[in-house]
């Protein structure tokens, strides 16, 4: 069953992940969606609980209350919705691809070059990727440490994970210590591409933060095909340097 509940005292993006992560961990929770303009959370239960476990795992900082009272929602009735929900989401996600494509490819129209395309695209993946991240410093490390493994353990990761996507960024634009950079490229993103398949397989209703908290997107196969992306275009640039 599904219901609303009003969360009144979220006032940013890391007020959303930290709410979104302290409702996963109830007992009887199967999902969690907590919007920030609404000041809601829709709620998936295995059954009903009481209100007052939700205000003694969200604490004193968050005033709850139920929305929907003695009001269940079928979820299967509201897959199709959802689901066009999630692709009008991801939107700005495929935007920002299509551009940065076009805009590597532009690059290397005089005189083309697979290699220099690659490099190209992910230079400018990081440096776009990490722009959205620091609009919202504050926010995108609660977030990413939902589904991030290494953030989860040290969350000063997350704070930095932004500059070292700038580092990244700037190595492959300025075609510096390249193989240096493939191998972090890989490493980073194999471990984060294991957090967000594990969320995927958990079926977790989470915010994907490769764009920071400012563009709110869902975690779904999009990230993880991002994310695999580059993964392989790291992987051929290490074997053929």
């Amino acid at each position: 069953m599904k219901k609303i509940y009003s969360i009144n005292g979220m006032t940013c993006g890391g007020c959303v992940a930290s709410v979104t992560k302290k409702l996963h961990e109830i007992n009887g929770v199967v999902s969690a969606s907590v919007s920030l303009e609404n000041s809601e959370a829709l709620v998936q239960l295995e059954s009903p609980l009481e209100i007052e476990i939700f205000k003694s795992a969200l604490g004193d900082k968050y005033t709850v209350s139920e929305k929907n009272e003695g009001i269940s929602v079928d979820f299967n009735s509201q897959n199709s919705t959802n689901e066009k929900s999630k692709i009008q989401q991801l939107k700005p996600l495929l935007l920002i691809f299509l551009y940065l494509f076009v805009a590597a490819i532009l690059l290397q129209i005089k005189v083309w070059s697979t290699t220099s395309f690659m490099l190209d695209f992910m230079g400018l993946f990081y440096i776009v990727f990490s722009f959205f991240k620091l609009l919202d410093l504050k926010g995108f490390p609660e977030s990413f440490r939902m589904y991030d493994p290494i953030a989860k353990v040290f969350p000063l990761y997350g704070w930095v994970y932004p500059f070292i996507e700038i580092a990244l960024g700037l190595c492959f634009l300025m075609r510096f210590k390249i193989p240096m950079a493939l191998v972090v490229t890989i490493i980073i993103l194999g471990v984060t591409t294991i957090g967000v398949l594990k969320s995927l397989l958990g079926k977790k209703s989470i915010q994907c933060a490769c764009l920071g908290t400012a563009l709110k997107l869902p975690m779904t196969q999009a990230t993880f095909i991002e994310n695999a992306i580059m993964i392989v275009m790291a992987l051929v640039m290490l074997l053929t340097l």
